[in-house]
């Protein structure tokens, strides 16, 4: 490796691969995340009377993505015209902000979903009566506030430079790099290291928990114990490679200007923008959360399976009854007599 690092001036990044791969991306996710999300804010509406707890962080979770959503055209617009940024920087920081609200909150709301499930499975008879709506709305509003608080200090980097005036950097402009990167490793050990750690706790409780549970459905435990692989898998899918090449890229980015160079740094700026892509699908794939976590889609589901069911054995005695008469429309019998 050290044989193929160079000292000097380095080359510039290719983002043919940007401009290419990102628009196509951000159109999918804007038009399945919109009408995903519309479908979910819906289900939520139409079951407010009986809304439970984890509903209403769903709600939340669906007016963040949509906020999100919203900004993706202009994106779209921004990388199909070779990362040439028209509306200004104030809306370029703004797009930027959104993102990092939806992606942070997403996080934060799935931790109060894991912790919720947890309570739930694990200690119901201390919780019972205590896991107020009242308080799942004080829960969502220091969701909130802890979020901005940590996206604030990226607002105040620049997302431009003097080489590239409308430029519309996710992270920021190259002279800044520096003192981005310390704050960019911070934000990542409390924005998503550390509610991925009890994400794990929780729901590594639960599958113990429902293993050593004799009097538990095994159907249902079977349910849980894929639900819990889902959530873990669909949380590391599309947060842990952006968090990862993010400041990976960062690094890169301040080695070529001391003159280190190595031609995987290009990689570095792929995965990077994959990882980008893989986080931006998160606001697509949120609803789907709805249903696994949703307790009466759940027990409505199981209900018309059970009819399902029961409806089977008649549906089958019928065709069984119909098959001799059909038989005996064929049978030497039943043909006249010329």
């Amino acid at each position: 490796m050290s044989g193929n690092i160079t000292h000097g001036a380095c080359g510039s990044i290719n983002q043919n691969f940007t401009h290419n791969f990102l628009p196509a991306v951000f159109i999918s996710v804007f038009v399945v995340g919109t009408l995903s999300n519309i479908w979910g804010l819906r289900s939520v509406y139409s079951s407010w009377n009986n809304i439970g707890n984890i509903n209403i962080f769903m709600l939340n979770l669906g007016v963040a993505d949509l906020l999100y959503l919203s900004t993706l055209p202009f994106l779209v617009n921004y990388y199909a015209r070779n990362s040439d940024w028209q509306f200004g920087q104030p809306f370029c920081k703004v797009t930027r902000f959104c993102f990092n609200l939806n992606l942070y909150g997403s996080i934060g709301f799935l931790t109060c979903i894991s912790i919720y499930r947890y309570l739930g499975i694990v200690h119901p008879m201390r919780v019972m009566g205590k896991i107020s709506s009242r308080r799942s709305l004080a829960i969502c509003a220091l969701v909130w506030t802890l979020v901005i608080i940590q996206i604030i200090p990226d607002m105040l980097f620049e997302k431009n430079d003097q080489k590239l005036p409308n430029a519309c950097f996710d992270t920021t402009s190259n002279n800044l790099t520096r003192d981005y990167l310390p704050y960019s490793i911070g934000w990542t050990v409390t924005g998503f290291a550390l509610p991925l750690v009890i994400i794990l706790v929780c729901y590594g409780h639960i599958v113990v928990v429902l293993a050593k549970k004799a009097n538990v459905n095994p159907l249902l435990k079977r349910r849980c114990l894929k639900l819990v692989v889902f959530l873990v898998i669909l949380f590391s899918v599309c947060f842990i490679p952006y968090h990862v090449f993010r400041n990976v890229n960062l690094k890169t980015r301040i080695l070529k200007q001391e003159g280190i160079c190595h031609h995987s740094f290009d990689d570095v700026y792929i995965a990077h923008q994959v990882g980008r892509c893989l986080a931006c699908l998160n606001s697509a794939i949120n609803p789907l959360i709805y249903i696994v976590g949703n307790d009466d889609f759940i027990t409505k589901l199981q209900h018309f399976s059970q009819s399902l069911q029961l409806s089977l054995p008649d549906l089958t005695g019928a065709v069984i009854c119909r098959k001799p008469m059909e038989a005996d429309a064929d049978s030497p019998a039943s043909v006249p007599i010329r």
